[in-house]
């Protein structure tokens, strides 16, 4: 399976910032070609490399006041190698966080869930979140958690993703977020999706089933999106005045909902 995937960010820092990205696909991740630049009137900044968790690569920028162009682009060949799972990763991946605030959903997971456990308890899951949301582009603010979508019932990728790992947390099931790149995507972006730790594996759930989650690259693993942002600044204003991606496959397959497919 060939996959091409690009990033094209455009934006303006009002005084020296220093900026994190987080665009690349995981080091797990084989590639047959890669680029990442970084300009600023004409002139390369330069991007260092850093190494986060679960084969996550970060880029760190010093960047001057004034406009900055991203541009990032990998092909990428066959599947990802497995990412070992640590016991902290399960003893982490059940505790409440930020945006998935488990404990807060207790008493609702386990009243809708009663009894189920496993796949079940997963497919469950999925299911009653993509059926009892609606997608609504612009819908949820960057701060909103599970709380605010359960209440809502209506957002974006990562709103679905954080309710689903809020509800299998409060199972005692290990949940985590994954930024992607999602070939067949409509509308084309940076997507959110979970991971649950069932029967001793990591699988890939998309509760918005906008994408085939078989095309799917890792770029970013975390509790949630406090731990997956695609751009972040400090010690300066930054405005993104524009992104584009995307993310294409040489033949897009048919996603079956029913099977537990384990993100490569």
């Amino acid at each position: 399976m060939k996959r091409t995937v690009t990033a094209h960010l455009e934006l303006h820092a009002f005084d020296r910032a220093d900026l994190v990205l987080s665009i690349a696909v995981a080091a797990n991740v084989a590639t047959s070609s890669e680029s990442l630049r970084v300009v600023q009137n004409g002139a390369a900044l330069e991007a260092r490399e850093i190494a986060g968790r679960h084969e996550t690569r970060l880029h760190r920028i010093d960047a001057p006041e004034g406009p900055i162009t991203i541009d990032y682009e990998a092909v990428v060949d066959g599947h990802a190698r497995p990412i070992a799972t640590e016991e902290l990763d399960i003893i982490e991946y059940r505790r409440p966080s930020r945006y998935a605030p488990s404990d807060s959903l207790f008493a609702i997971a386990k009243a809708e869930f009663k009894g189920l456990s496993g796949k079940d308890l997963l497919d469950a899951v999925t299911s009653w979140v993509g059926t009892h949301l609606s997608y609504v582009p612009g819908s949820s603010r960057p701060t909103d958690g599970a709380v605010q979508t359960m209440l809502k019932r209506q957002g974006v990728c990562r709103d679905y993703a954080h309710l689903v790992i809020a509800l299998l947390r409060a199972h005692d099931v290990p949940a985590r977020l994954v930024s992607v790149y999602a070939p067949g995507l409509q509308p084309m972006d940076f997507h959110a999706v979970a991971e649950a730790y069932i029967d001793g594996e990591w699988h890939v759930v998309d509760a918005t089933a906008l994408a085939p989650r078989e095309t799917m690259i890792r770029i970013a693993t975390g509790m949630d999106a406090s731990e997956t942002a695609f751009l972040s600044q400090h010690h300066a204003g930054v405005n993104l005045n524009s992104i584009n991606v995307t993310a294409v496959v040489d033949e897009l397959p048919r996603d079956d909902v029913t099977e537990l497919v384990a993100l490569g």
